[in-house]
């Protein structure tokens, strides 16, 4: 079964944070802090959608320049999520600059900044390059379970740390994955098309199983056309399966209250789910190399010391934690 998401570190693990997520069969991305982003092409940039920011020290938020250039001109609204003051932090970044030509552009470039609470507030405000990236519509919205992004398919869920500031780590959670077996096709006489798309949509939006579903495809006469129920198609084409879920966390002091939530917000990970929590390492809970700040090398166990990051042996101590309440878990039969 192919992954939707496509994770890739965008710099080496020991130069500036960043993840970047692609999304398969879709021209778009997610990323996740704004490091130097130097080493990401213009193309790929263009099509992230929504980046989520840990915190605003230099080596997190530097590259957000360089992603403005880049979007200057062209008709593309960008969403940026981050903690308390992030939304003065991106306004003050965009003041430093002078606008006075950007009338004559024909497009409206955007960025929407909302900062997240640990009450669970959440502010937001938008700025519009033809208006000189002045703030507006700011208003006040309400974060659920630290879900910062809800969409059909997927969801992103946060969670604050002590790294003597606020830091936020996140979780990108693939609400389920839905697999379609191309080889019972034929034996329904049925065919491949466009309609296959708009069955997993139907099913990730919950329709229910008595709903007429059009199938429908191009044969040599014309459009083909079927009503078929949901659930029949659910019962004999479709695999749905728990989705990825991939784990984002980087600088934060190593204490109890730290080890917890990480703990809490990356431990569905490993409940039946394919996953990967995503810092300098590439395989899954295999050392518990969790931050990315901490230099950890995926050989050595070598990590930078210092006592607002985590230190050599404290990543055993989470990835137990992780394995007694995956083993309760799975006694208890929830999450």
């Amino acid at each position: 079964m192919k992954p939707l998401f496509h994770p890739a570190l965008v710099n080496d693990p020991f130069g500036d944070p960043g993840l970047y997520i692609d999304f398969l069969f879709a021209r778009r991305a997610l990323l996740f802090d704004l490091g130097d982003l130097r080493q990401l092409p213009s193309r790929k940039l263009l099509r992230v959608s929504h980046i989520f920011v840990s915190h605003t020290h230099v080596d997190h938020f530097i590259g957000f320049d360089h992603l403005v250039r880049v979007c200057l001109g062209r008709d593309k609204k960008i969403h940026l999520y981050g903690p308390p003051g992030f939304v003065d932090q991106v306004w003050h970044r965009l003041a430093a600059y002078t606008w006075n030509l950007v009338q004559n552009y024909p497009t409206d470039f955007t960025v929407v900044a909302a900062e997240a609470h640990p009450d669970g507030k959440v502010m937001v405000a938008e700025f519009h390059c033809r208006k000189g990236f002045m703030p507006e519509q700011v208003r006040a919205e309400t974060l659920h379970d630290g879900v910062l992004l809800d969409e059909q398919a997927f969801r992103v869920r946060s969670a604050f740390l002590d790294h003597r500031i606020p830091c936020l780590a996140f979780a990108l959670e693939e609400k389920n994955h839905v697999n379609i077996m191309k080889n019972r096709l034929a034996e329904l006489g049925l065919a491949v098309g466009p309609w296959l798309t708009e069955l997993k949509e139907a099913v990730l939006r919950g329709e229910p199983d008595e709903f007429q579903f059009r199938a429908w495809w191009r044969g040599e006469s014309g459009v083909v056309e079927r009503r078929i129920p949901l659930g029949e198609l659910k019962r004999e084409i479709l695999r749905i399966v728990p989705g990825q879920k991939i784990a984002y966390v980087t600088d934060c002091a190593y204490t109890p209250d730290n080890a917890e939530r990480i703990v809490a917000i990356s431990r569905r990970s490993i409940r039946g789910r394919r996953s990967r929590c995503a810092g300098s390492w590439r395989r899954p809970l295999q050392r518990g190399e969790f931050l990315r700040e901490s230099g950890e090398d995926d050989e050595s166990g070598v990590c930078r010391r210092g006592r607002d990051n985590f230190l050599p042996g404290h990543h055993h101590v989470l990835v137990s934690g992780m394995r007694r309440q995956t083993s309760a878990g799975r006694r208890g039969g929830g999450n």
